[in-house]
């Protein structure tokens, strides 16, 4: 299996001097397990409990007796002889107790220097609006997403083209098989059972049964993420339809064609959202670092992964034969993976995206992303063709104070300077699909 990037991320947090207890939240099967485990390798000891498959581990949390009793009756009931070095308590599937939740408060306050407490959930976010004990201030979380195209890379192995991305020094004589790879990453998607079995196979048929494994698997979860049975309707018809809208700015209201209601819709939405499949994305009418999302405008859908978008939708023959995605699905699928890798450039959990809209009765300007970078508050268009027709972006900067902006697209890196029709310049970074995941790095 390949490295993932979070991976490093669990290495900083096992660094630290008086660390807390780290919770893992993501959707399922974006591979908080197989993570952990790659992980524990680094370790003298690996506990590893799955409380939704090993219900009777619950009991082990139910006592009061101390942390290092706790650890040991652990490691009696895992069947593992305790060895000097570290520990790695991995608890998975810590929503099916309650109990479990709150000990690990217990944990960070023991302060055992050579023990390591890691939770993850599918279904965590759904126990945070209940009245149970959660460890407010006592845990910290690491979001999981769909892996990145830099992860894509080197799961296919290529590593010298990865380490090039990663450093911005891509040669352009290599720009058009780093388009074709990014064309490739588009088309599967980046959940990693998928990248792992198109690595070892480059069989782009075979993956739909993934696909469709995956997708069950979702709606199979609905009787745990609806409270009633009206609920769960409406979440199994958006996770049928809503494939279809993504990148679209939807009414709630009757949202593809559905009889539901606005206050319907939107208890579906907020339930998906929790579990990391889909996102609201909501609009701003500000250019400056303070922004409020406009709650009461339309929102824009965007979902977990790009690869389950063009399956569910129905559109991998129309992705597979483009040679340029945003010529593909009117440039919706390009603008859901340019979604994705500005998502995994942030590491809170808490971390959204959100749009640009002119706050001008009749104005239809409207910029694809903001990025905010520090005080920076940049605007981001997914879109081909000369300057002169980025003209929603030209108005954002005529408002913002500014002087760069960011243009996503299928042509080479470059930098031009650009004079809006009022009279201010300013700086345009033209990056190719490759290189979003590297703005971080790129844009200073």
């Amino acid at each position: 299996m390949f490295e993932r990037n979070a991976l490093l991320a669990l290495r900083r947090w096992a660094n630290q001097e008086r660390r807390k207890p780290l919770i893992i939240r993501g959707a399922r099967q974006v591979g908080k397990t197989t993570l952990v485990d790659s992980f524990s390798k680094e370790f003298e000891n690996y506990l590893y409990l799955n409380l939704e498959r090993n219900p009777s581990a619950i009991a082990l949390f139910e006592n009061e007796k101390p942390i290092d009793d706790v650890i040991a009756d652990i490691h009696l009931y895992c069947n593992l002889e305790k060895k000097g070095g570290r520990t790695l308590l991995f608890i998975d599937e810590i929503q099916q107790s309650k109990v479990a939740i709150a000990k690990l408060r217990y944990f960070y306050e023991s302060n055992i220097p050579t023990l390591f407490v890691v939770a993850a959930g599918s279904l965590l976010e759904s126990m945070l609006s209940k009245d149970i004990s959660f460890p407010v201030g006592r845990v910290e979380y690491l979001p999981l997403r769909p892996c990145t195209f830099n992860e894509f890379l080197r799961a296919i192995g290529e590593s010298s083209l990865e380490k090039a991305l990663t450093q911005q020094l891509l040669p352009e004589a290599l720009h058009d098989k780093a388009m074709r790879l990014f064309n490739t990453f588009t088309l599967i998607g980046g959940m990693p059972e998928v990248v792992a079995h198109y690595a070892a196979n480059k069989d782009f048929v075979a993956l739909n049964y993934i696909y469709e494994s995956l997708l069950t698997s979702y709606r199979d979860d609905v009787e745990k993420y609806a409270r009633n049975e009206q609920i769960r309707n409406q979440i199994r018809f958006v996770l049928q339809e809503g494939w279809k809208h993504t990148a679209e700015r939807i009414t709630l209201s009757g949202f593809a064609g559905s009889p539901y209601r606005s206050r319907e819709m939107g208890e579906a939405f907020r339930t998906l959202e929790k579990t990391f499949l889909l996102e609201l994305c909501y609009p701003t009418s500000d250019v400056l670092v303070p922004f409020m999302k406009d709650m009461k405008r339309a929102p824009k859908l965007l979902w977990l992964d790009c690869g389950l978008v063009n399956y569910a939708a129905a559109i991998q023959r129309e992705v597979f034969g483009s040679t340029d995605i945003l010529d593909a699905w009117r440039g919706r699928i390009a603008e859901q993976m340019v979604g994705q890798e500005l998502l995994a450039l942030d590491n809170r959990v808490s971390a959204q995206r959100v749009f640009w809209v002119r706050n001008k009765k009749g104005s239809e300007a409207e910029v694809d992303f903001l990025w905010q970078q520090g005080h920076k508050l940049l605007p981001i268009e997914v879109k081909s063709g000369h300057n002169a027709k980025l003209k929603s972006l030209h108005v954002f900067m005529e408002h913002s104070n500014q002087s760069i902006a960011i243009r996503v697209w299928s042509q080479p890196f470059s930098i031009d300077q650009v004079q809006t029709v009022g009279g201010k310049s300013f700086t345009l970074y033209n990056i190719p699909f490759y290189y979003v995941g590297q703005l971080d790095r790129l844009i200073h």
